[in-house]
């Protein structure tokens, strides 16, 4: 039976977030679509699932006007394009319907310079998005509640697919990191950007009982630099209060070795101002590692009952459940236990069906 066309932008395959959603959804899809893949032919062809892919080299960098001139000329003839960011085509394209995955709208939502250029091409991107695809796919329904409050998108059109959680992350892992981490740490995992407020765990961290400061570390998982419009703040604060020896970087790792990070971890903390779903906090849970959550923008639908929640503006109150957590081994495990239940609602299985049962049902006029 010949498989209907899909063309992918798939650029962000080794980003995080959108990244891991590409990783975890493409497998499946690939199976079920003739499937062209627009990326870095590099970084596309390790993937196994890719080897019957058609892959056109593509390294316009998000978000850029070279995208946008080249993508009319790039995209061939097909039955679907879909873009898995809010990035759709300005131009007309070859394929004959788009679909969008909207994660967060954040670059609307967070940006208090509504007068800036990187702002208002936000905006004109979103609205294109919305206006161009048949369907718009996001991840919670607090993104959706804000897709529909930012922009001019029709409720029955937006259709919410919750992410997963690899199964890597629930399994022992015996892979050397090659990193030598500290014996006992508290775990931060994401980019240093002003919204992803590591300020606050630094804060919190500082004011932490000084037996508690020597016994666990910071473990920061990510890159100390080289992050577009990073946290300055966050350097700042670690010199000044001479936290340097407190707080490790883990620089760029292997997917393979993320999952150890998060199991020998002794809590995990998730500060985050603003997410459209908020992987790390299923990651944690499935390594069996506690976790307190920000209960801002959609963390407490993903997190449910098995995640301690914090005002992520009050450093103090953040400093009080994390002292209390490492000194309650019996809250820690109801919550570890808690955390294995709600891991089961979410599934990368059920979120790739979901995709391609929505994918088929735009090629065949059925949504």
């Amino acid at each position: 039976m010949k498989k209907d066309s899909l063309v992918v932008d798939a650029r962000m395959i080794n980003s995080s977030g959108i990244g891991t959603y590409l990783k975890n959804i493409l497998p499946e899809i690939a199976k079920k679509f003739h499937l062209t893949l627009l990326g870095v032919k590099e970084e596309l062809s390790v993937f196994k699932w890719s080897k019957d892919c058609e892959i056109i080299n593509f390294d316009a960098k998000i978000y850029s006007i070279k995208e946008q001139i080249i993508l009319p000329f790039i995209v061939p003839k097909s039955t679907l394009f879909w873009c898995p960011h809010f990035n759709a085509p300005l131009f007309p394209i070859k394929a004959t319907k788009i679909i969008c995955t909207i994660h967060d709208l954040n670059h609307l939502a967070i940006n208090t310079n509504r007068f800036s250029l990187k702002y208002q091409y936000a905006k004109i991107l979103y609205r294109n998005a919305v206006k161009k695809s048949s369907v718009l796919i996001t991840v919670s329904n607090f993104s959706k509640s804000e897709l529909l409050n930012y922009t001019n998108a029709v409720k029955e059109k937006v259709k919410v697919i919750y992410c997963g959680v690899n199964s890597a992350f629930s399994k022992n892992n015996k892979v050397n990191i090659d990193k030598k981490l500290p014996e006992n740490y508290i775990l931060f995992v994401g980019n240093i950007k002003p919204h992803k407020n590591l300020i606050i765990l630094l804060k919190a961290y500082n004011n932490l009982s000084k037996k508690t400061r020597l016994t666990y570390k910071l473990v920061v998982l990510g890159r100390e630099n080289g992050f577009i419009n990073s946290d300055k703040e966050v350097f700042k604060y670690i010199e000044k209060y001479n936290l340097t020896d407190h707080v490790f970087f883990t620089g760029y790792l292997d997917d393979e070795k993320i999952p150890l990070i998060y199991k020998q971890a002794k809590l995990f903390v998730f500060p985050s101002i603003y997410e459209g779903f908020g992987l790390p906090i299923l990651e944690s849970m499935a390594s069996g590692t506690p976790v307190i959550s920000s209960n801002a923008a959609s963390l407490t639908e993903v997190g449910g009952d098995a995640s301690i929640y914090f005002n992520p503006s009050n450093s103090t109150e953040l400093q009080k459940k994390i002292e209390l957590v490492l000194n309650n081994s019996k809250l820690k495990n109801e919550h570890i236990e808690k955390g294995f239940n709600q891991i089961k609602k979410f599934s990368w299985d059920t979120s790739s069906k979901e995709h391609i049962k929505l994918f088929k049902g735009v090629i065949n006029n059925n949504e």
